[in-house]
């Protein structure tokens, strides 16, 4: 047989475990909505005995996500910024889930150019594996859209800096209940009323006031219901973009790699062309097996 290791990537709300051989192919999955934030800890070590049923002979276990938060199964902590690849793999956190060693990977903590602090967890590993893979650049500004979006700042080959933006879980929130959620009807996608909310985020009046105009615009007639979550989503981005251009005045002037799932990195790449910039999407679904192969190879040249 083979020999593999088992990268677990265990979100809040997702479960997904890979069986990943030592030259990086993936020969096995398993994914279910048993994410962290539903879970006991009997039950989160039940999941684990599940997976290695399946998968007996593992040399290694490696999970990264919410696995290592506060609400995990053992705060995994953080590596503070710049962090690589080989820094990360020092500071795995090594515990058992019942019978079964693993190795939780910590989150980055980091100082933005503004002083306030900043943290992610889970987006290191899909990063530093996309850089060991020479899927991104060692230095520039790439962004993983979501519903948490990241901005981050490789240099080197290593994150050193990044942003956070809520505007997915926002756009989310206001649309499903609230004032809001009675002036959107469809899906928020590119046209007209998405750039027109782009360029009001990102040049406007502050975010409360342009969120109440989107209900305005709708009741007064000069926005159709149909276009309310298009108009809305972009104000979200737009302002999401002033964010970005303020801690990185040169950010639209590079192309930006946008790291996720193809719908949201195309409206990104809309938003962003909206703005005078260039951004292309890079898929995501290897992302996470990348950095959990290349992990298990520095950590083993640090053993």
């Amino acid at each position: 047989m083979d020999p593999y290791i088992i990268g677990i990537n265990w979100g809040s709300s997702n479960f997904r475990a890979f069986r990943i051989g030592l030259d990086g192919t993936v020969s096995g999955r398993i994914e279910q909505p048993r994410g962290i934030a539903g879970l006991e800890r009997a039950q989160m070590q039940a999941l684990l005995e599940e997976v290695v049923a399946q998968w007996p002979h593992a040399a290694r276990i490696y999970a990264s996500g919410m696995i290592g938060s506060n609400i995990g199964w053992r705060d995994a902590g953080y590596v503070e910024c710049p962090a690589a690849l080989d820094v990360l793999a020092a500071h795995l956190h090594r515990t058992q889930i019942g019978a079964h060693a693993v190795a939780i990977v910590p989150g980055l903590a980091c100082r933005r150019a503004d002083g306030a602090p900043d943290i992610m967890r889970g987006e290191e590993t899909e990063l530093l594996g996309l850089i060991a893979a020479g899927a991104l650049p060692a230095n520039g500004l790439v962004a993983l859209p979501g519903t948490h979006s990241k901005w981050v700042q490789l240099q080197d080959g290593a994150v050193a800096s990044f942003v956070t933006a809520m505007s997915g879980e926002i756009f989310d929130r206001l649309t499903a209940a609230g004032l809001l959620a009675s002036v959107v009807d469809g899906p928020a996608e590119d046209g007209p009323a998405f750039r027109a909310g782009v360029q009001a985020g990102h040049h406007g009046a502050g975010l409360g006031t342009l969120l109440f105009g989107a209900r305005a615009r709708v009741i007064r007639g000069d926005l159709a219901r149909r276009d309310g979550a298009s108009y809305l989503r972009g104000v979200l981005i737009g302002a999401e973009l002033a964010d970005v251009v303020r801690l990185w005045p040169a950010a639209l002037a590079h192309d930006i790699p946008l790291v996720g799932a193809a719908p949201v990195c195309s409206l990104y790449a809309h938003a962003v062309q909206a703005l005078g910039g260039q951004g292309h999407g890079i898929a995501s679904h290897a992302a996470s097996t990348r950095g959990f192969h290349a992990l298990h190879q520095a950590a083993e040249a640090l053993a």
